[in-house]
């Protein structure tokens, strides 16, 4: 089954910093035979809190998500974020 990743931003200090972030992450999720599905900043919160920015990741499964997240390439990318950003940041299996 397939393998996601869900990150939600409900505050970003630097809009250039999580740009560079937004590059190199790209960078690893298509490393890891990942695609961007969706990524934005113009979301309606119907339950919960207001976010940000969204964005959506899909991988063949979870394990190369979690490969990607912890591969060189994309612990790079978070150091864009340290200090730039708060987030949540999950993977999670797709139904088939």
């Amino acid at each position: 089954m397939k393998g996601y990743w869900i990150a939600t931003y409900s505050e970003i200090k630097d809009p250039e910093r999580m740009k560079k972030y937004a590059d190199k992450a790209k960078e690893a999720v298509l490393k890891h035979s990942g695609k961007i599905l969706a990524r934005s900043a113009n979301n309606i919160a119907l339950e919960g809190r207001e976010m940000v920015r969204i964005a959506l990741a899909e991988f063949p499964d979870v394990e190369t998500a979690k490969k990607c997240y912890d591969s060189e390439e994309y612990v790079e990318a978070r150091t864009y974020l340290k200090d730039n950003v708060i987030r949540e940041h999950m993977i999670f299996e797709g139904m088939e």
